[in-house]
């Protein structure tokens, strides 16, 4: 544990000119309502692009980077690594997320870039798009249920909560009949209500389920993930355990993608300006995809730390090797150095290069997926349903309370 007299033995020597470290703040401290900016972390952006938070179990704290630039840095500099998380050290600002050793987003080794370069195609605009026409189907079925069934309807239930699962599990490969189970265990693996526990045995019962799946498609020739992944271990090109691990983390990024199009919908249907712009122009409906990834906060906490391998100076201030650095997407997203205006939701906004999906090596490699199930979306609803609208005023709604992914648990809605 860091103590103060450390921090200012550590200040003077490096001749900061108030002769002492940022003050530690206790962050995150808030959960703002529906997709509201945590005011904290503005606070903190106002303050400077490096700051140093407490960590959630009390012993000490770390860094935290929030600019744009700053967290390009982080996330794609190899003096900054991921090892040390396993051990536990420091802790995560999500502890109920618990992190395999093989999961292919933690190691700092190139190996597990092996079992991704097997499945890249998968995720190209080409591979997601072989997956359009059996999810414009499935999602037809599901707008026609809503529409027979009549309103008052809760819109997560009918339609956002299935759909993308559908998406990811199509690309994935997983067969009808299990995939109700396979969106169980994603739910309890990243909602902490249910306990570490819970999350931990969903875990392993998920990578279990894929280890036989990816076993039984060993030298299959087929183009979905799943299938991929069980060539590249029948070649010799990965082995088991880690193909098994990547597939659970793709899938798990289905419930981020529910997440995102249920808080994507909220945003349109408490701004009706925006909403009747994207029925009437509905061209800018990939851009407008875009604007609102980079708008929308997906979390409620930051993801697993990293670790400074030797000392590295960010944003102007050096960080020690072996101090824990978090970053922030959301913040560098509002990063008005890059994105002018970034309060303002502005269809138009060109270049966009938000970090919605992360940066460096272990960037989610669901985004064009995620695109796909958004932009399909805004064309059945928008097209099929002119007159949605929510059902409750828009403070009623009720939001997931202590997931890691921000997103309202219904939505209702009528028209």
């Amino acid at each position: 544990m860091t103590t103060d007299t450390d921090d200012r033995r550590r200040a003077a020597a490096e001749g900061t000119s108030s002769g002492v470290l940022p003050p530690v703040r206790p962050w995150p401290a808030s959960r703002p309502p529906g997709v509201d900016f945590d005011p904290d972390l503005a606070e903190l952006m106002r303050e400077g692009p490096v700051s140093r938070v407490g960590r959630p179990d009390g012993e000490g704290w770390a860094w935290l980077v929030t600019r744009y630039d700053d967290v390009r840095t982080v996330t794609n500099d190899p003096r900054f690594g991921r090892e040390p998380v396993m051990d536990g050290r420091p802790a995560r600002l999500a502890p109920h997320v618990v992190p395999q050793r093989d999961a292919v987003t933690f190691p700092d080794s190139s190996e597990p870039a092996r079992p991704r370069r097997s499945v890249a195609a998968a995720f190209t605009a080409r591979g997601v798009e072989r997956v359009r026409e059996a999810t414009r189907r499935m999602l037809d079925e599901l707008v026609d249920e809503l529409l027979q069934d009549g309103p008052p309807a809760d819109l997560i239930a009918a339609v956002l909560g299935p759909f993308p699962g559908a998406v990811i599990c199509e690309l994935m490969g997983v067969p009808a009949a299990d995939r109700h189970e396979v969106h169980t265990w994603s739910r309890l693996i990243l909602s902490p209500g249910h306990g570490t526990k819970a999350g931990e045995r969903a875990r392993d019962e998920m990578n279990a389920y894929f280890t036989g799946l990816i076993g039984a498609r060993e030298g299959g020739t087929g183009e979905d993930v799943v299938s991929l992944l069980g060539a590249a271990v029948g070649l010799g090109e990965a082995a088991l355990d880690e193909a098994a691990g990547l597939a659970v983390l793709l899938q798990i990024g289905a419930e981020a993608v529910t997440g995102h199009t249920g808080r994507m919908f909220h945003l349109l249907l408490t701004r009706p300006d925006l909403t009747e712009r994207l029925r009437a122009e509905p061209a800018i409906r990939p851009q407008a995809v875009d604007e609102l990834l980079r708008y929308i906060p997906h979390r409620n906490a930051v993801g697993p730390p990293r670790v400074a391998t030797q000392d590295v100076e960010v944003g102007g201030v050096r960080i020690r090797a072996g101090e824990a650095v978090y970053v922030s997407y959301a913040a560098a997203n509002r990063d008005p150095g890059v994105f002018p205006d970034p309060e303002t939701i502005d269809f138009a906004r060109y270049p966009n290069p938000h970090v919605a999906f992360g940066s460096g090596p272990q960037r989610c490699p669901g985004g064009m997926p995620a695109r796909l199930a958004s932009e399909m979306l805004l064309d059945a609803l928008l097209d099929r349903v002119p007159g949605l609208r929510l059902a409750v005023p828009p403070d009623e709604v009720p939001f997931r309370e202590g997931a890691l992914t921000r997103g309202p648990d219904a939505l209702p809605v009528t028209w």
